[in-house]
């Protein structure tokens, strides 16, 4: 099997723009003779059958939930990354680019990186005309903050609940496409196999899990916005139902199964309680812009009350490490610092797992919390690195023009694919989901490896939907 990524042709910055001059089109009373299938309806999903059925073309989006607002996608915390320089603190899309690379351990390709630095004010732009409530300044311009892996403050955010009200601006618009008949929704539906046909994804077989009815679909097109398989660890921040069953279908079906042991460990998740828990949960990441991480020196002063132990005592590890990012040192470098302390024995709590995250510093910091006391948050926090994403695109080699494998099926969601691996990796950074497009181009951006699912350059020689070549549609 021969990988090509299929990288544009030209200087850096130039590659994707001279990628999209020179794509073909799709003329707008052509569209409707296309038909694409998406499966998912997370943030990548809903957002690429909303484009997808405002440009013109016929979706079909389904769903194993009841409800696209039960994706996993809602549980998102911390912001979005966008290289708009709002805090005039020296931000470019090139330090968004090279943040990013960093960050994935230089392990992706550059061509596709510096694409999502370039489109990441864009997707801003698009979430706030979908009325995405972002924090905002007090004279009302939008607000960023500072998180791991970054010495400039770009990250914008809804409070903790950055997924949820992205979610819930995707699935607006999806559902204003879905009442005017562009998109038919279909819920309770698993899907159980990929139809290939030619080399090409064509088609899907769906389960209804309520009556368990079985039927296939037929389309142009098939986009997989399906998320990551997490749940490989037995306890990891996915929900127990995100299950990976769609990508491993197109594993099944000849598609690359590519460095399934790149994960994403973050740096603040609660401690592992007791042996009942179903996942883990996270502290937003945002945290470490106040709060200082550190272990007792000592290991026969980890079963000490924090109080007790003196300031000269304490191993303020990331800041002494990595004096310029501090705290904010990058997700894998900061996870693994934690470990290494641990290793050592000076892991805190029952276990010797666990390092602290003190507030008593920002609380004295403010007047506001020094009126207040912060009695509650004086008591520093304990976390622990834990498994939060399966960032690897489960079975795709992606190319960045062509879909993957089978041609005609581009693979989004919370994953890129094998070319970008590390994009995801410092979090904040999966800007590349669907967004609202120019006219003309039928395309899918589903995750940093931005996938272009448009009219083939053999358009003429492929069946369409209804012709020759296809499954009937159930």
């Amino acid at each position: 099997m021969k990988l090509d990524a299929k990288i544009p042709a030209g200087p850096l910055a130039q590659k994707w723009e001279r990628h999209i001059a020179e794509g073909k089109l799709v003329a707008p009373n052509n569209r409707r003779r296309y038909t694409v299938i998406v499966v998912g309806a997370g943030l990548a999903g809903s957002s690429a059958a909303a484009s997808l059925a405002e440009l013109g073309y016929n979706v079909q989006c389904f769903v194993y939930h009841d409800s696209p607002r039960r994706a996993h996608s809602i549980a998102a915390q911390g912001g979005i990354n966008a290289a708009k320089n709002y805090q005039n603190d020296g931000d470019s899309v090139y330090r968004l680019f090279m943040d990013t690379l960093k960050g994935g351990d230089f392990r992706a390709r550059e061509a596709n990186v510096y694409r999502l630095a370039q489109v990441s004010a864009g997707i801003i732009d698009q979430c706030v005309a979908q009325g995405v409530p972002f924090a905002r300044e007090y004279g009302g311009l939008l607000a960023n903050r500072s998180f791991g892996g970054a010495q400039v403050s770009r990250t914008f955010y809804a409070r903790g609940q950055t997924g949820q009200q992205l979610l819930l601006g995707a699935y607006s618009a999806l559902n204003k496409e879905i009442a005017r008949g562009a998109v038919q929704m279909f819920t309770h539906a698993e899907m159980l196999d990929l139809v290939v046909v030619d080399g090409h994804a064509k088609g899907i077989v769906v389960r209804n899990l309520q009556n368990g009815e079985i039927t296939r679909y037929a389309a142009d097109a098939v986009v997989l916005a399906t998320g990551g398989y997490g749940n490989v660890f037995n306890l990891s921040t996915y929900a127990r139902q995100s299950n990976a069953t769609a990508i491993w279908r197109a594993y099944k079906r000849g598609a690359c199964f590519a460095n399934p042991c790149y994960t994403q460990i973050h740096p603040t998740c609660i401690p592992v309680s007791g042996d009942y828990q179903s996942k883990l949960t996270l502290m937003s990441e945002s945290l470490r812009n106040d709060g200082r991480i550190w272990v007792p020196k000592k290991a026969e002063d980890c079963k000490k009350p924090p109080a007790s132990i003196a300031e000269e005592d304490r191993d303020y590890y990331l800041e002494r490490k990595y004096p310029s990012y501090g705290n904010l040192a990058p997700r894998d470098i900061s996870s693994r610092a934690a470990k290494q302390v641990c290793d050592e024995g000076r892991g805190i709590g029952d276990t010797g797992l666990g390092v602290y995250l003190d507030f008593a510093a920002a609380i004295d910091r403010s007047p506001r919390g020094r009126e207040r006391g912060g009695r509650a948050l004086r008591q520093p926090l304990r976390h622990l690195p834990r498994d939060h994403r399966r960032e690897r695109l489960q079975g795709a080699d992606a190319h960045l023009s062509r879909g993957a494998l089978h041609h005609g099926r581009p693979l989004g969601g919370l994953q890129p694919d094998v070319q970008s691996p590390g994009t995801v990796r410092p979090g904040r950074s999966q800007l590349l989901r669907p967004r609202r497009q120019p006219p003309g181009r039928l395309r899918a951006h589903a995750g940093p490896g931005r996938r272009l699912l448009r009219a083939p350059e053999h358009d003429q020689q492929l069946p369409r939907h209804g012709e020759a070549g296809f499954l009937p549609e159930a």
